[in-house]
């Protein structure tokens, strides 16, 4: 396995975010990693993760590319005659982990690769054309239209919506989980 590690903090790493000036920003790469972890290591991690104390966020991004892990389930069998559970293998072509100022992990794709090339959906909206005069909000010739310039603009109005709505989501999900943390049985 290849692994590249970098560390930069001061005003250079202004470039990457602006808590990186103070708290630093890491990069890391990882290629061609391969492992075989237990399943009780995972769930140990546990305690080894929860602190008292809120740690600073260090923004940071992760690239893993061609990466292949195990996992295996060492809990004890159920019944004495089973074969055993099967081996689960996550197989990683290429991700990014992104840590942001905020302190929440974004796992995505790179730019341009992959089966699906997505574009940004603001793009595909604005290509759309309205009519060059104006496009009536009601067939009634008493209420006045929408300006073609205005179309566009509510086209980003509502981009911006979506985005604050998902992100809204976002939160509220890792709020749930930080309940259930201390109170498994909590429901919504």
């Amino acid at each position: 396995p290849e692994l590249c590690l970098r560390l930069e903090s001061g005003p250079s790493a202004a470039v990457h975010s602006p808590l990186a000036v103070q708290n630093g920003f890491l990069q890391m790469l990882v290629h061609s990693y391969t492992a075989e972890l237990v399943m009780s290591f995972l769930t140990n991690l546990g305690p080894f993760l929860e602190d008292e104390l809120i740690p600073e966020v260090i923004p940071m991004e992760i690239e893993v590319v061609d990466a292949k892990i195990t996992l295996k389930d060492d809990s004890p069998r159920v019944y004495p005659t089973s074969p055993g559970p099967v081996p689960i293998t996550l197989a990683i072509d290429h991700v990014i982990v992104k840590r942001r100022d905020d302190g929440v992990f974004y796992l995505t794709a790179p730019q341009g690769e992959g089966p699906l090339k997505l574009e940004k959906p603001v793009l595909g909206l604005q290509e759309q054309r309205a009519p060059a005069e104006c496009v009536l909000a009601a067939p009634t010739g008493g209420i006045r239209g929408l300006q073609l310039k205005e179309v566009p603009e509510l086209q980003r109005e509502l981009q911006t919506m979506k985005i604050a709505l998902a992100e809204a989501n976002m939160d509220k999900a890792r709020l749930l989980q930080e309940i259930r943390k201390y109170d498994p049985l909590f429901q919504l």
